[in-house]
């Protein structure tokens, strides 16, 4: 393939040595000296988002050329076809899912805290982070937290929150609430990056909340009110509870304890709090995490503790058959930096095409996404529509 404009040429390759297979790119502009270009995923090519290609070719196009085949591909579409521009999403390189997202005041970056995928059974036993300065361009971090450091849990490290909190001596701590063993446990740094230093023992036990039946303590969500500045933690699957944390962060007011929602006929897990122009927006996702049907509700409150009426909530994410998109999910929300009123959410689907042929296996296959969140005049949000 001659590049456009430029006398070199690069030489596409299959490579078989490695699994899964892959593709190579070398770069010449005399046929006898080679630059080494990467493979897909790799370097200069780390914008694509093949799994194991095999036997292709590439063509250079105009940016006019490019624009036509976007147009004609929009309203062309056919299930699994990828549209002939760059992939929006996901925007992590990787299985991951249960994205809590942060914007950091200390550092100026956003950072994604996200469950390790890929597992089966979501056995992982380890969190990691990644930062951003734009919200689109992701580097992976160290890990920021192992349960082999956790004296009372040593598996299913799932769905983690976090909070920044600003010292009265200036300096900041950053507090991260986490399931392990279907418990919730809490971990302190002083970076958003770790290593964070779990507290000795779980937050929430495996005891369900005020005479719960069913359901499981998993899926923390820690918010701290803008106008009475009190901080609470949010928390369940088949119910939603809430309790005030006290000041030290690492332990529950007592007494404090509520259930918002009792029962899984509009709610299932993954609750989301974020406040905006005097409204509370209660965001949580409903059905099985497995299922292609995984979706996001929400309403919205004047208060951070309720009352929550969850047969009065919207979706206003789901799957798009269309797209070859499905099971969009356990969300996050992040206002953008010097925006006055600009927001993102993040979540997860199935992993882009082959999720949605695993069948329930597909729910330990999950990828990251970032869209648009955008209110009406009202408050209200409009239903999202989640991009490729």
């Amino acid at each position: 393939m001659e590049k456009i404009g430029e006398k070199k040429w690069v030489l596409m390759y299959d490579v078989f040595s490695v699994t899964p297979h892959n593709f190579g790119f070398v770069e010449t502009s005399d046929f006898v000296n080679f630059k080494n270009l990467g493979r897909f995923n790799e370097g200069v090519m780390k914008t694509t988002n093949y799994i194991s290609p095999k036997h292709g070719a590439v063509i250079h196009l105009t940016k006019e050329k490019a624009n036509n085949l976007e147009a004609y591909w929009k309203t062309h579409q056919r299930n699994y076809v990828r549209q002939a521009s760059i992939r929006q999403n996901p925007v992590l390189d990787g299985e991951y899912a249960d994205p809590e997202v942060l914007y950091s005041n200390k550092t100026r970056k956003y950072y994604i805290y996200p469950t390790t995928d890929g597992i089966t059974d979501w056995g992982s036993r380890s969190f990691k982070a990644f930062s951003s300065d734009d919200l689109v361009h992701w580097n992976e971090e160290n890990v920021i937290l192992d349960l082999k450091d956790v004296a009372w849990a040593k598996k299913n490290a799932w769905a983690p929150s976090i909070i920044e909190k600003r010292q009265k001596d200036g300096t900041y701590k950053f507090y991260y609430y986490y399931t392990a063993g279907k418990q919730i446990g809490v971990a302190v740094s002083d970076s958003p990056t770790g290593p964070f230093v779990d507290s000795g023992k779980p937050l929430i036990n495996k005891t369900l909340p005020l005479g719960m039946k069913r359901g499981q303590n998993i899926d923390p969500d820690v918010f701290t009110d803008p106008v009475s500045g009190k901080t609470y933690l949010y928390w369940g699957n088949y119910y939603m509870a809430v309790c005030e944390l006290n000041e030290d962060m690492v332990s529950v007011k007592p007494g404090s304890t509520r259930i918002l929602i009792d029962n899984d006929k509009y709610y299932s897990e993954a609750t989301y709090v974020f406040y905006r122009k005097g409204w509370y927006y209660f965001l949580w996702s409903k059905n099985d995490t497995r299922s292609v049907d995984y979706e996001v509700r929400y309403v919205r409150t004047k208060s951070p503790t309720g009352p929550v009426d969850a047969s009065k909530s919207k979706v206003i994410l789901s799957k798009r058959p269309e797209k070859g998109i499905y099971a969009t999910g356990h969300c996050s929300v992040v206002k953008v930096a010097d925006k006055e009123d600009e927001w993102r959410i993040v979540y997860h689907r199935f992993c882009f095409p082959y999720g949605v042929t695993l069948g329930k296996e597909a729910g330990f296959h999950r990828e990251v996404c970032i869209d648009k969140l955008e209110f009406d005049e009202e408050g209200n949000i409009i239903p999202v529509v989640p991009t490729l």
